[in-house]
């Protein structure tokens, strides 16, 4: 299978997305650490019973996972994280960093909790399951033992194209989609590879918190229809990228949804000004306005991707 003998951490993996890969991952051959703090929403309150669940669901289909309820916006417990597949299935070849919570508020609104709280776990959380698994494939490698590392992380539509209320939440996943192509050219030359994905489903995060974009997506599909927003149809991406037949996968973005992948690129220039002399402050603005006025800077937006459907 496509997964035999790789053993991937999930984070967040209790429920949603997360859970999706996990059953996914365990099906095609994967060991799956399958952390889920159990928390709502929100990021408030814990339970070790929706990663248990997914490793009994796993374990039924005759596959091999072990729950693990540590925060990944605790560095030790991060740790603690990797620690565990190494520890439990005698090595690590893969991470998802999944996991997520959402305060959002407009930015007059919104505390100083609210903008740590959503960055800790999704950025701190990205860099430290990130880092604590780089250091043990680098070592592995000096040792000989090349095992092609695999970091799926998960960036966002309100990272790539912005949404009102997540700033937070939005700068996050920005800078974890900037994040990954960093590590990447870094951790190549020891096997690894690292890429993200920016996932549109149906999730606590776009249902229970979000209720505006929860309209958007429905919830309502009737009987054998392709469920267009089902978080199922994130997990076969992830699973890919997961594998040894992804090694020319290397600090891509990619958009996922429904039955659509796309490939991502990031800040690029769409058209320019220019003189070769200082420039005159009011001339600048007149050159710039003009310049825009061409119309290649429109900006594509969550409603446009919503109006022209998945």
């Amino acid at each position: 299978m496509l997964l035999d003998g790789k053993v991937v951490v999930i984070t967040g993996a209790g429920r949603g997305i997360g859970r999706e890969e996990a059953l996914l991952m365990g099906k095609l051959g994967a060991k799956v650490v399958v952390n889920d703090l159990g928390a709502h929403f929100d990021g408030t309150g814990a339970s070790t019973g929706p990663a248990q669940e997914v490793v009994d669901e796993i374990k039924k289909s005759g596959g091999e996972a072990v729950a693990n309820g540590d925060s990944v916006s605790d560095f030790k417990g991060a740790q603690r994280i990797i620690e565990c597949a190494i520890d439990t299935f005698g090595k690590l070849t893969g991470v998802v960093n999944n996991a997520g919570i959402l305060r959002d508020r407009m930015i007059f609104n919104m505390s100083e909790d609210d903008w740590d709280s959503v960055i800790a776990v999704h950025l701190k959380g990205t860099f430290n399951c990130t880092r604590h698994a780089c250091v043990y494939w680098r070592e592995q490698h000096k040792a000989g033992n090349v095992l092609n590392g695999r970091i799926i992380n998960t960036a966002s539509d309100s990272g790539l194209l912005g949404n009102p209320s997540q700033s937070n939440y939005g700068a996050a996943k920005a800078a974890i989609a900037a994040f990954s192509i960093i590590i990447d050219r870094e951790m190549a030359k020891y096997g690894v590879s690292v890429n993200c994905i920016a996932p549109v489903a149906r999730t606590r995060l776009t249902v229970d918190a979000t209720p505006a974009t929860a309209a958007l997506m429905g919830q309502q599909v009737a009987e054998g229809e392709f469920d267009v927003f089902s978080p199922h149809n994130i997990a076969p991406l992830v699973a890919w990228l997961a594998s040894d037949d992804a090694a020319d996968a290397h600090g891509e973005v990619f958009r996922v949804g429904g039955g659509t992948v796309w490939a991502m690129q990031g800040w690029h220039s769409v058209g320019k000004v220019q003189q070769h002399a200082v420039w005159d402050p009011q001339e600048l603005g007149k050159k710039l306005k003009a310049e825009l006025a061409k119309g290649g800077t429109r900006k594509e937006t969550m409603a446009d991707v919503f109006a022209g459907g998945l």
